[in-house]
């Protein structure tokens, strides 16, 4: 709520029938998501039209992106959208350390400071600026480190999210693979229970790393956009999401 905004239906006695939410970046570029209908009320178009309240709600001409099901991608694509990418769902149940040695980089704990230079890194990874949706997810996380090269310079970093079942880990900045792992590494030793984190396509070094740790894939939904074909300029840099409503 605080990053964006919530459309639904709500029924005669006042209870929520439906959501989907709207997140806007600074640019021209945002994302939908938490598109969800209470099972009693499926079928009656609910979810379709709290999705285009959600693109009424912004100009005609910012690219939005979601990320699908395979059961409602063909709804989602007579509203105009086109499948660009795909992410890869992992769940852990067990964190296995990766065990790398760190001899390169310092891992910090994240100061107030490190603010501007993080949404840099984040608007270079993910291919718009989005400093009002950090500032939030940072003040919600359970754990959030940084990392530093040899000169002090910041060139990752990472977060993890407390969520109804699992520790949410995202996003992921990092100049390479290894770093990803170590910053991995930081956020899940120790945590008792399951982990997931989403990875976007490409990576394949850091998803064997993954899997490595005893993440195992259990979906790959496809990443779709409206007003364009595909997702905007990455560097390459962005090596586990944020979450799916986020992108």
């Amino acid at each position: 709520m605080s990053s964006g905004k919530v459309f639904g239906h709500k029924n005669t006695e006042g209870e929520i029938a439906s959501s989907a939410a709207i997140v806007p970046y600074e640019t021209s570029f945002a994302s939908i998501g938490m598109v969800i209908v209470k099972e009693e009320y499926r079928g009656l178009g609910l979810g379709k039209e709290a999705t285009q309240q959600c693109m009424n709600s912004l100009s005609s001409d910012v690219e939005i992106m979601l990320i699908s099901t395979e059961d409602v991608k063909p709804l989602y694509e007579k509203m105009g959208f086109h499948i660009v990418y795909r992410v890869h769902k992992y769940i852990c149940n067990t964190y296995l350390t990766s065990n790398l040695t760190n001899t390169t980089v310092t891992i910090e704990h994240f100061n107030e400071s490190d603010l501007t230079k993080i949404i840099e890194l984040d608007g270079a990874a993910f291919g718009d600026k989005r400093s009002n949706y950090l500032k939030h997810r940072i003040n919600q996380s359970e754990a959030y480190v940084v990392v530093k090269d040899n000169i002090g310079d910041i060139i990752g970093f990472g977060l993890s999210i407390v969520g109804a079942v699992n520790l949410i880990i995202g996003p992921i900045v990092a100049p390479d693979a290894r770093v990803a792992s170590i910053i991995l590494d930081k956020l899940a030793i120790g945590h008792q229970g399951k982990l997931r984190i989403d990875l976007p396509s490409g990576n394949e070094v850091f998803k064997v790393a993954v899997e490595k740790c005893g993440f195992v894939t259990v979906s790959n939904p496809p990443i779709m956009m409206v007003n364009s074909t595909k997702m905007p300029k990455r560097n390459g840099e962005l090596y586990g999401i944020a979450a799916q409503v986020f992108g």
